[in-house]
């Protein structure tokens, strides 16, 4: 039996045609910052919060902008198990900074679509596609 998929949500923060990407405590790939939504939150604010949570960024739900969905083998989980994650565009001049949760922050580009899980890899070539990413 399949399990329910993962319901997820992230910021995509664009500066000079690379996106925001952080790595986790003891992995080595690379994830767009962002996780769970929680029950009783929007997409949107689940974004907000685990941008706040993962970079230190203060971004309003109301100011992100959906970009897309991606639906993919979800990372690390039994095969079959998917992720559903909704891609949000934030904007902010604030300098991301690692949390508890996350040990670095990365300005990537596709270049770096090996270092990255399903997921991440779709985000990257759809973000080329929309022309803001390299």
């Amino acid at each position: 039996m399949i399990s329910a998929p993962l319901i997820v949500s992230a910021v995509a923060v664009v500066r000079d045609r690379r996106v925001l990407m952080v790595t986790a405590r003891r992995r080595d790939v690379y994830y767009m910052p962002g996780g769970k939504v929680d029950a009783g939150e929007t997409a949107a604010e689940a974004a907000a919060r685990e941008a706040f949570e993962e970079v230190a960024l203060r971004l309003a739900p109301d100011d992100l902008e959906e970009l897309f969905e991606v639906r993919t083998q979800a990372h690390g989980e039994p095969d079959g198990r998917q992720v559903h994650m909704r891609v949000f565009r934030a904007y902010t001049d604030e300098q991301p900074a690692p949390s508890a949760e996350v040990d670095a922050v990365h300005w990537t580009t596709s270049a770096d679509a090996g270092r990255c899980p399903p997921a991440g890899r779709e985000v990257l070539r759809r973000l080329v596609g929309l022309g803001l990413i390299d």
